[in-house]
């Protein structure tokens, strides 16, 4: 079987190995002309790094991560401190595999080595899909230069804004959610010896929230924020801001918030919108995955490991049911749907949880994160993300087939 996977993603990359690394010919095609993701981070808890490692990644990986011990949460003006939760050796204690925080290219240049050591050729650049086509016996995609491609089934990885699901579903129609979103990487030595502690830190605010965590070994920290404001609607990660702007919205927060924002070269920022997620995600050869089907809100940190998640479980479905692609695809849309849905609604409700008015009064927050951050309510709200396994999840109807791809 001849896979295309349109977009040179995170999850269509992860796709592409789990593929190639069952003997499938597969190739992707990327717009860009270059591959490299934008620069932010990503975290990346246990149930993706068991991907990873399963990938043959793990040394790579780790070589470029940061890992940290725990996750805090902080009050917006008092700085006062919670523990989230631990993490470090408990993640690999509890889940068997750790939870780290890696940059977007570093992650990115690590899925695309893998596959260039099995298929050099297997990455297309500079290949704008632009309409797609199938039949009975095949599939072609049509690109902006005028050339096209047939293989005998596709993916469209190609996130937020896909060509291929708007060619199999039509336009969606987006919400605006009333929140823009700030990001920017900053070198560790601009910062105070205080922020170089490994600790994720979600500050939390009526009308938004911050968070931050250390990337590259412990040389970068990530800086992300949102806050509630009508003024700017436009989805794009590319969108230059100032530094003066992003203090703005946060007139008031902690000092430890406003070093971070003055320590960015460049912030960016984008418009966060809500879509529901899609119950049907395939038509025909063609299958969807990552932010192309289910795109989230950045509230559970799971947007980038749900892609990976995605693309594992394709390609083991793929694997499990011989030249079957529609069983393939039933498969796997059935072992993914309702997760990636409950994740996406999960994601929904931390937005309340973050933004909460009780948090304006001092004493009255406290009360509010200890009630809404306590213990069994941590568990409820991540157990059930960390312990999911892609490499078992039954993807056929002969269970025998299970782990085909997690040895």
């Amino acid at each position: 079987m001849k896979i295309a996977i349109v977009g040179g993603g995170i999850g269509g990359l992860t796709a592409a190995l789990g593929l190639l690394r069952q003997g499938f010919a597969v190739e992707v095609y990327e717009q860009a002309p270059v591959l490299r993701e934008v620069g932010a981070g990503v975290q990346v808890s246990a149930n993706g790094t068991r991907i990873l490692f399963a990938l043959g990644l793990e040394k790579e990986i780790m070589d470029v991560a940061s890992e940290p011990g725990g996750k805090q949460i902080r009050l917006w003006n008092t700085g006062r401190t919670w523990k989230l939760f631990d993490l470090g050796p408990l993640s690999v204690a509890q889940y068997g595999f750790p939870y780290i925080t890696i940059h977007r290219n570093d992650l990115h240049q690590a899925l695309a080595a893998g596959i260039r050591r099995i298929a050099p050729d297997a990455i297309r650049l500079g290949r704008q899909c632009t309409g797609i086509d199938q039949d009975a016996r095949g599939v072609t995609l049509r690109f902006a230069d005028g050339s096209s491609a047939r293989s005998d089934v596709a993916i469209g990885a190609d996130g937020v804004h896909s060509v291929v699901r708007t060619a199999l579903f039509g336009a969606d129609d987006p919400t605006f959610t009333g929140i823009v979103a700030w990001r920017g990487v900053i070198p560790i030595d601009r910062l105070p010896e205080r922020f170089r502690r490994p600790v994720g830190t979600n500050w939390i605010g009526p009308g938004g929230h911050v968070i931050h965590y250390l990337l590259r070994r412990g040389e970068l920290m990530n800086y992300v924020s949102v806050v509630e404001r009508a003024n700017w609607q436009v989805e794009s990660w590319s969108v230059a801001g100032t530094v003066e702007e992003c203090l703005a919205d946060y007139e008031g927060w902690h000092e430890d918030v406003h070093t971070l924002i003055k320590a960015i070269d460049t912030p960016y920022k984008w418009a966060l919108m809500l879509r529901q997620p899609m119950k049907q995600w395939t038509q025909g050869r063609v299958t969807l995955l990552g932010d192309a089907c289910h795109p989230t809100l950045p509230f559970l940190a799971q947007g980038a490991v749900m892609a990976i998640e995605d693309g594992f479980v394709l390609s083991r479905a793929l694997a499990a049911n011989a030249d079957d692609h529609a069983a393939a695809f039933r498969h796997y849309e059935a072992a993914r749907n309702d997760r990636t849905s409950r994740i996406v609604k999960g994601a929904e409700a931390n937005l309340g949880r973050f933004h909460n008015p009780a948090l304006s009064d001092a004493a009255q927050a406290e009360a509010y994160v200890d009630a809404e951050w306590e213990e069994s309510k941590i568990r409820q709200r991540y157990e059930w993300l960390f312990t999911y396994d892609a490499t078992t999840v039954p993807v056929s109807d002969d269970r025998s087939m299970d782990l085909v791809g997690a040895q």
